[in-house]
């Protein structure tokens, strides 16, 4: 199997840049499933139904999410449509709209959230546990770890060695050059990137961000859709009599605005 995993999509910037260079790649590397990062799509802030069918309609297989979840009222009821491959982390309550896991067949995609800098969310590591024991055996499995600290990530990635194909840190926006195969047979990184606008402070407008670090007064930051547009990824293939990963590689690209 061979798995595209694609870091946080931020705004319109992103959903187009997504639109313009996801179907290419799916053919140029031969891409059996597209996991995509997703809690950015709507103005920076969580997601809609339309912003979400624009990733599906750019060949999105599986819609990963974040902390900025619940941002869009409107769009939570569609967590709970399980015709929509809509996940949000598995490490939120229960009660909570929604699937923490999506059972493809023979894929699965789990995702998590961490607990450092980010909120109060139950353990991910306790979490994982009990989703991968509930999962039927022969399934390859696929982490999103929407995470703030590296070394949560890191230790998510040796907790799930040989468990899991691969666990791909997301979050922060700015990729990593960690991407590597950990004893065991799991792919590992520590945070995929963005799709999103290279000039910029983690796809937000730079003079915003400038703003909030320099001034006591709050500012609600503003999606930066101009300029050349960067899309951060990595690709993972898998053994399929084994479920576990034999090469990860990243799949970086530019394209002017």
């Amino acid at each position: 199997m061979r798995v595209l995993m694609v870091g946080d999509v931020i705004g319109r910037g992103g959903r187009r840049t997504l639109a313009a260079l996801l179907p290419e790649l799916k053919r140029e590397l031969s891409v059996d499933l597209a996991v995509i990062q997703g809690e950015n799509i709507a103005g920076g802030y969580g997601l809609t139904l339309e912003t979400a069918q624009e990733l599906l309609d750019a060949g999105a297989d599986v819609i990963t999410t974040g902390n900025h979840v619940w941002a869009q009222k409107e769009f939570l009821p569609h967590l709970d449509d399980e015709s929509h491959p809509f996940v949000r982390p598995a490490n939120y309550s229960e009660s909570a709209p929604g699937r923490g896991v999506i059972d493809l067949g023979s894929a699965v995609v789990i995702n998590l959230i961490g607990r450092l800098f980010v909120g109060d969310a139950e353990s991910p590591f306790v979490a994982v546990d009990r989703v991968l024991k509930a999962l039927p055996p022969g399934r390859t499995v696929f982490v999103d770890f929407h995470a703030e600290a590296t070394s949560e990530k890191q230790a998510m990635g040796w907790y799930l060695r040989g468990r899991v194909a691969a666990v791909a840190g997301t979050h922060t926006h700015v990729p990593t050059a960690d991407a590597r195969i950990l004893p065991g047979g799991t792919a590992y990184v520590s945070d995929l990137g963005m799709v999103g606008a290279a000039d910029s402070v983690i796809g937000m407008q730079a003079e915003e961000a400038l703003h909030m670090f320099l001034s006591p007064v709050p500012v609600r930051l503003r999606v930066e859709n101009k300029g050349p547009m960067v899309f951060n990824s990595i690709l993972v293939d898998t053994d399929d009599s084994t479920g576990l990963a034999v090469s990860v590689a990243r799949v970086d690209r530019e394209v002017s605005g």
